[in-house]
């Protein structure tokens, strides 16, 4: 047999659920902040008892408790205290943990100092308050931990993994990676050129490298761990080209020795060196408030402009025969197939061949109707329903048809890497004019560019300035038909 034939059915194990672990991810996330404001209101509390013998609080104690719930939403969301610590060491945490909480108590100190009211409350009070903080806030994440832990032991909240290579570090990988199951992570099995090098009943041979792409995209394998020496560049350079067009994140484990010539900073994923070749931009704080943004505006929006979508709905009624919503397929995130909600806007037709031809000037398949709703782009506004499904976000790579995306990503360089978050109703490359049909590859490189920028320098700043330029500018497009 072949050495790159794949030794393993293609079939996902059954205690691996990929569609619960953001949801958990998510719920680790949302816990640890509402448990730190509340571990901080608690503790003020708790050091008054301590203090004073009581738990009649002042109007100005009651004062200082409530507006360090304020400062700490703020300061805790700006540090990196709600990151993904998925394999990483409790002390770790502890530490940015306690820079945090630093940072909170210093800021309200000199809020009361530059308010003239620092005397009103006890220096001693605020100690123990400290105090008493840092011990709920250790507490709490020994506790959600202790949770993550058990999830994970059940299967609820587990990463896919798979192993390239066959040196003592994969060994190393897969020893550390079984000793550390509150890691989450599931060794399906390594690839290697030649089924030569380790043994392991528990990780089996799937086959040499080439079968590596197939399998992960089959399997929408959530991590490759490659653990190849520095040496071996052309080797690593061959697996992220069969890689170019997956969303998986690839995570490279240096040798000892290479680490000293690296001169990079790793983290520590389940007491592991690791460097993230490719990994998702939006991570741990990042994806929560962006998630939590998401629902807010769609919700808001949709409150809005119900009436208004009434109207439309009927409008496409009344325009030609056919339904009111058009649902085409898209990829999402990772690549997976999602239904984006349109308004229809075009006569009930078959595309030839199955393919799917961009609308174009002139089209005269598109309505007269259809004709004003895509020039105002009011026949996106379903996707809204879309968001609060979790499928699309409110700014994003827009999403293209299935058929382009087969085309683009062999001809567009990084096409595929705008996949690894959310596609949106709006995003940077529509508002700077980049919308509509892209009859040509160099509109296409420029639409990706666009993205990938956007992607790269995320932040809910950039998502609102997006949404403002969308509004004052990007209802009327003049490439939209």
């Amino acid at each position: 047999m072949a050495h790159s034939a794949l030794k393993q059915p293609l079939q996902r194990p059954h205690d691996i659920h990929p569609e619960l672990s953001n949801k958990y991810t998510a719920l680790f996330g949302w816990g640890l902040r509402l448990a730190d404001l509340a571990v901080v209101l608690i503790a003020g509390v708790i050091a008054y008892r301590l203090r004073f013998g009581g738990f009649a609080l002042p109007v100005e104690y009651e004062r200082a408790l409530l507006l360090s719930l304020f400062m700490g939403v703020g300061v805790f969301s700006s540090s990196r205290l709600y990151r993904s610590w998925r394999g990483r060491g409790l002390p770790s945490e502890i530490l940015t943990m306690l820079g945090a909480y630093t940072v909170l108590f210093v800021i309200l100190m000199v809020y009361s100092v530059a308010l003239k009211n620092a005397a009103d409350l006890s220096r001693v009070w605020r100690m123990l308050w400290f105090v008493c903080s840092l011990a709920g806030g250790i507490a709490a994440r020994v506790v959600i931990r202790g949770f993550a832990a058990w999830t994970r032991g059940r299967g609820m909240d587990l990463r896919s993994a798979v192993i390239v290579g066959g040196s003592n570090d994969a060994r190393r990988i897969i020893d550390s990676l079984q000793r550390n199951r509150s890691a989450g992570i599931q060794l399906l099995g390594r690839f290697q050129s030649g089924d030569t090098g380790i043994r392991d009943h528990e990780v089996p041979y799937l086959g040499d490298n080439d079968a590596l792409a197939a399998f992960v995209e089959q399997l929408h394998v959530d991590q490759v761990w490659i653990a190849l020496p520095v040496s071996e560049q052309k080797q690593i350079n061959s697996i992220l080209e069969s890689l170019e067009h997956s969303t998986t994140d690839i995570k490279f484990v240096p040798d000892l020795f290479g680490l000293q010539l690296l001169n990079h900073s790793v983290e520590q994923v389940a007491g592991l060196p690791v460097i993230n070749l490719r990994a998702s931009p939006l991570d741990g704080n990042d994806y929560l408030l962006k998630s939590f943004a998401n629902l807010i505006i769609a919700a808001l929006i949709l409150v809005l402009i119900g009436p208004l979508l009434v109207i439309l709905a009927i409008g496409v009624k009344l325009s030609s025969p056919g339904p009111v919503l058009f649902r085409q397929k898209r990829h999402g995130v990772d690549g997976r197939i999602i239904e984006v909600w349109k308004f229809r806007s075009m006569h009930v037709h078959e595309e030839s061949h199955g393919n799917v031809i961009q609308a174009t000037r002139f089209d005269r398949r598109v309505t007269r109707y259809g004709r004003f709703l895509r020039r105002t782009s009011l026949d996106e506004l379903p996707q809204f329903i879309n968001v609060l499904q979790g499928t699309m976000a409110v700014v994003g790579p827009r999403p293209h048809a299935v058929a382009h995306n087969h085309h683009y990503k062999d001809v567009v360089q990084d096409y595929m890497q705008r996949h690894r978050i959310n596609p949106g109703i709006t995003g940077w490359a529509q508002v700077n004019g980049l919308r509509g049909e892209t009859d040509t590859v160099e509109k296409m490189k420029a639409r990706v560019q666009y993205d990938l920028y956007y992607m790269q320098n995320w932040s809910l700043q950039l998502d609102l300035k997006i949404i403002a330029m969308t509004v004052v500018k990007g209802f009327f497009g003049r490439n939209a038909y």
